[in-house]
């Protein structure tokens, strides 16, 4: 039963793909049994949406981990929900039940969500907040009240703990100025293992003039919640505004986490209502001049400009953080860092938004002196990364999955993440002082990791493979093609430097074996027979590896893997590199239709949002989105990195897409274009 709900959400959002608009998506009623909600984030804070007025499901803070919950290692926290919020009217609590006309909307262009809904005839109310772009830390909430009769409201914010902290503090505070009264509602706590101190504060922001303000009042109910409220009378017809502005931030990003916060909230509270969002605007402005555009498919615009959106969301520029699979929109996968970054996600970024791509690479390097260990903890030279990443960089797969221990690509997808961001931005000194030491010491692991077993047979044993059904396996088409790549990138990027590369690169490199199978098709692993796959590995030679560039060849890939995929259980990406192949091999219906593939069976109500799997229902898989940015990027529209950074090479459109422009590619800001089948010759 659930499969088929998915294929008539499926078909329904399909049959609406030409209505909709390219930077709104809307949700003009909610059912909350069949609701999955939408993330706002500025990198640092992510609030995910509820179907409950006035609600927010999570509120999530990149960088924050610690030991609790499944598998024994670090995992995300939540944080303080510091925009929930109580409104009486006459005297009764709007909830759910006491509302008609509830709808929601996600503004990708603002970064703003926005809920709206009628309180039976007294009053139309709607709110809308925003996780900052510019304040890393703070939130902001506005609320828009529009009587219909004479009224009396209450508002009240509400610091709630999630259950996971203990040692709750609750603070309230009046700062009175001659200007301005600063009422703080504040709370801290720590973490499940007492390791970080969290710690949230929140303030009104109201439009009347100082002293004619309402006053605000303190209740304290419980050592997990508290809050303060006012309380107005309306008039028939009259509208009114107010906002709420919050900060949360932890000892984990911050020494005095507790005065942060409240210096942070009072920073807001004095800046504006007006001053903060035009901030913000300016920033998610300066986001967008990097953008798609595609004329001729409507709901295509929409889809990746959700894709876009959430990417944006989920990294900040300037940080040394990196996102997991699920971004900031929940505790999926722990918050831990896998090749999902460096190889689905960090792609489209490097090419859009370089200084986003620096920060996810400032991330590897912190952790480089761990990755050391790491290898000399398993007997090898040079640096390992673990497969699984959190706060210090020490391996954080729980030890129940076989990719802990055995799945090395991820060393490679590391350092190839290091060359392409020197490629693109020809950045020498980057090179020099950050990259450099991630290629030759993540080279020096492989020449240590193969068996030497003769010319050709520089074999790598007993790995589990990028395609993780296959575990335990010998020569593994991806990793083997991917160790290569790092050995050839770390004695390139040696000679740009004008340092002498370890000759030995390049002689195990030279002789790193990939597999054919009789027929020709490259072969997964040793003993690979024909499997169904979970994802992506072979096809990922063309690419973004290069190791196989002959058409004829990739095809035959293309022909014999794509048939290996199953219907359910498999992740997005794995459709999204068939589109890509297949564009740039002149095959426009192939390679939409699995371009659609790759997400439309993936998408939850009401926002569109990307599970894992096929009917998943975990979303948001900035992973999946990634991958499908790629395919229209890299793919439609055949951009390619390379030594010396971005070109553009040959490659079809779906057949009803007129053109795809992409604007503000990589540091000079360039624009490509590609005009459809139907619209003159490919350019």
């Amino acid at each position: 039963m659930k499969h088929a709900l998915t294929i008539i959400n499926w078909l329904f959002f399909a049959d609406c793909c030409f209505s909709q608009d390219p930077w709104k998506i809307s949700a003009p009623s909610i059912d909350p049994s069949n609701y999955y909600g939408i993330t706002i984030a500025n990198g640092m804070i992510g609030i995910v949406s509820s179907p409950e007025p006035f609600k927010v499901k999570d509120i999530v803070l990149a960088g924050a981990y610690d030991l609790y919950g499944r598998g024994r290692v670090s995992n995300f926290l939540r944080s303080f929900n510091l925009l929930n919020m109580h409104l009486d009217i006459d005297g009764r609590r709007i909830d759910a039940k006491s509302i008609t006309g509830f709808s929601q909307e996600l503004d990708m262009r603002r970064a703003a969500f926005t809920a709206s809904f009628d309180h039976g005839d007294k009053a139309t109310i709607s709110y809308t907040y925003y996780s900052l772009r510019h304040l890393p830390y703070t939130v902001l909430m506005d609320v828009n009240i529009t009587a219909r009769k004479d009224i009396a409201i209450t508002g009240a914010s509400v610091m709630e703990a999630p259950d996971a902290l203990k040692d709750v503090q609750n603070y309230y505070n009046e700062i009175d100025r001659p200007h301005v009264v600063l009422s703080l509602l504040t709370s801290t706590a720590r973490s499940p293992t007492g390791k970080l101190l969290m710690c949230a504060s929140n303030t009104f922001l109201f439009d009347e003039e100082h002293g004619h303000e309402p006053r605000v009042i303190h209740e304290m109910w419980d050592n997990n919640m508290h809050l303060m409220k006012f309380s107005k009378q309306l008039k028939a017809g009259e509208r009114y505004h107010f906002s709420i502005a919050g900060s949360t931030i932890t000892s984990a990003h911050h020494d005095d986490p507790l005065n942060a916060a409240e210096r942070l909230t009072i920073f807001a509270k004095l800046e504006g209502r007006n001053r903060l969002l035009q901030w913000h605007q300016k920033a998610w402005d300066s986001l967008w001049r990097s953008d798609i555009v595609i004329d001729g498919d409507a709901q295509a615009q929409q889809d990746v400009h959700s894709m876009l959106y959430h990417l944006y969301s989920f990294v900040r520029e300037g940080t040394a953080n990196s996102p997991s699979p699920m971004g900031l929109s929940g505790l999926g996968y722990n918050g831990h860092v896998f090749w999902d970054a460096e190889l689905w996600m960090y792609p489209a970024l490097l090419v859009l938004h370089p200084p986003l791509a620096k920060s996810m690479m400032e991330y590897r390097y912190q952790r480089l002196e761990a990755a050391k260990r790491n290898a000399f903890t398993n007997g090898f030279k040079g640096a390992m990364y673990p497969w699984e990443s959190a706060e210090t960089g020490v391996e954080e797969t729980p030890v129940w999955a076989l990719s802990g221990p055995f799945e090395h690509h991820i060393t490679a997808d590391v350092a190839i993440a290091a060359w392409n961001y020197y490629a693109v931005t020809q950045d020498k000194e980057w090179l020099r002082e950050k990259g450099y030491p991630i290629l030759s010491a993540t080279a020096d692991f492989w020449t240590s990791r193969v068996e030497r077993n003769g010319a050709g047979r520089y074999d790598i044993n007993n790995v589990v493979a990028a395609d993780e059904w296959a575990e335990n396996v010998d020569n593994n088409a991806f990793t083997n093609a991917a160790a290569k790549a790092n050995l050839q990138y770390a004695t390139q990027a040696a000679t740009v430097l004008g340092i002498q590369p370890n000759p030995d690169w390049m002689q195990v490199a030279n002789n790193i074996p990939i597999l054919k199978m009789t027929d020709g098709v490259t072969q997964e692993h040793a003993t690979y027979k024909g499997e169904g796959i979970k994802q992506a590995d072979v096809n990922l030679l063309a690419y973004p590896l290069k190791e196989i560039t002959d058409p004829r060849q990739i095809r035959k890939d293309l022909a014999y893997y794509e048939t290996r995929v199953p219907q359910e259980g498999t992740p997005a990406m794995t459709q999204a590199v068939f589109a890509l192949l297949y564009a740039r091999l002149g095959d426009s219906s192939k390679a939409f239709h699995w371009f659609k593939d790759a997400y439309l069976p993936n998408l939850n109500p009401p926002f569109r949002v990307i599970a894992e799997t096929k009917g998943g229902t975990n979303p948001y898989f900035a992973t999946g989105a990634g991958g499908v940015l790629q395919a229209v990027l890299m793919g439609f529209g055949g951009l390619e990195i390379t030594a010396k950074g971005i070109i553009q090479g040959r490659s079809v459109l779906p057949a009803n897409w007129n053109k795809l422009t992409i604007t503000g590619v990589g540091v000079g800001k360039k624009t490509y274009t590609r005009k459809g089948i139907n619209n003159g010759a490919p350019e």
